[in-house]
């Protein structure tokens, strides 16, 4: 049997993007048959909506494409991980750099940005949706169906 890939999607608060992320990769991962090979959690830099299950307006949009994310509850990365988790995917810049800030030097390179598994879309980051439109909620499903189709045939590729 193959190793257990973990990974972890990381944004601010964790109820619009990182979820998001978090719903689409696990349904892709299941309907391939290979939930038991991969591990998926998600997670903020802040701790704003811990407990909190994610934005409405995600769930709907994830809702209307077939996805189901209501089970999920926002949590604050910790620590442990950078120990626990073989992908630590952050959904933009700034996320990026707070999470290079908090590993310990021997799983820098564990931390990636997300888009860059994405070979449809010139972005490198996934835009905030929490203060605009409808359409920036598509928008990042768009961005995020891209990024978690790239990244689970790098995983495909490289551990399974």
């Amino acid at each position: 049997m193959a190793k257990k890939v973990s990974v972890l999607f990381v944004c601010l608060g964790n109820i619009c993007r990182s979820p998001t992320a978090h719903g689409v990769f696990r349904k892709m991962v299941k309907d391939e048959g290979l939930d038991k090979l991969i591990e998926i959690d998600s997670a903020g830099t802040a701790a704003y909506h811990v407990g909190n299950p994610p934005d409405k307006r995600s769930t709907q949009v994830a809702f209307t494409r077939g996805i189901h994310m209501s089970d999920l509850r926002a949590r604050q990365v910790d620590f442990g991980d950078f120990y626990q988790y073989d992908y630590i995917l952050a959904m933009d810049v700034s996320n990026y750099h707070n999470l290079l800030e908090m590993a310990p030097d021997e799983y820098r390179e564990k931390v990636q940005l997300f888009l860059d598994y994405s070979r449809e879309f010139d972005e490198k980051e996934v835009p905030d949706p929490y203060y605009g439109g409808p359409q920036g909620f598509d928008h990042v499903f768009d961005l995020v169906e891209s990024a978690s189709k790239g990244l689970l045939e790098h995983v495909r590729r490289h551990y399974l």
